[in-house]
């Protein structure tokens, strides 16, 4: 029998989380089951639970991965030397949500659910750390090339910084989930004259 190779077993576990996504995007975290993964993937129970334990490890994997495509754009922001500024690392984290409307839907739920599963909170402690850490480095690279605007020098302008950032994209994120007349370049706009730059 031929041996299955890691990149197939990936590819797999990527159908797998696609389908999840457009469960729990469909019915919320609560509502979808593995039935309705089931449904969406048009594999077997058995070909899923091969590879996640549970609807709560999917839903942890399904986190992980909405929010590392959000880091990997912002990290390659800077790879042509200049880095990004506040407004243009939140654009672009917001950007992303906006243009994979599944992706803000969960995240909004994954926060929800944060607050009372200990496993979800887990997880979502570990993906918060990447998120940080990105926009940490991106914030300290911006700074680093704008001394006048960071007298106490980058790392310290980013730290302060990064509070004020996370939550302009968590407030993007509630507000286009909950609100129904809600304006993306709007907010945005706002954004941009309070953010240093």
């Amino acid at each position: 029998m031929p041996r299955v190779t890691e990149a197939h077993r990936e590819a797999r576990r990527a159908q797998i989380r696609a389908a999840a996504l457009r469960a729990f995007t469909a019915k919320g975290y609560q509502r979808a089951s593995i039935s309705d993964v089931v449904a969406e993937s048009g594999l077997s129970a058995g070909a899923i639970y091969g590879h996640y334990d549970g609807k709560q490890a999917l839903f942890a994997a399904v986190a992980e991965e909405v929010l590392s495509r959000r880091t990997t754009e912002i990290d390659a922001a800077g790879d042509d030397g200049v880095p990004p500024s506040p407004i243009e690392v939140l654009t672009i984290l917001t950007g992303g949500m906006a243009r994979d409307l599944e992706d803000g839907k969960v995240l909004v739920q994954l926060w929800s659910e944060s607050t009372v599963d200990p496993v979800i909170h887990d997880v979502v402690q570990h993906v918060v750390v990447d998120l940080r850490n990105v926009l940490t480095a991106a914030l300290q690279a911006w700074f680093g090339a704008r001394p006048d605007l960071a007298p106490d020098g980058p790392d310290a302008a980013a730290r302060l910084l990064l509070p004020v950032m996370m939550g302009l994209g968590q407030g993007f994120l509630m507000q286009r989930a909950l609100l129904d007349d809600f304006d993306p370049e709007r907010y945005l706009t706002a954004a941009a004259a309070v953010l240093p730059g």
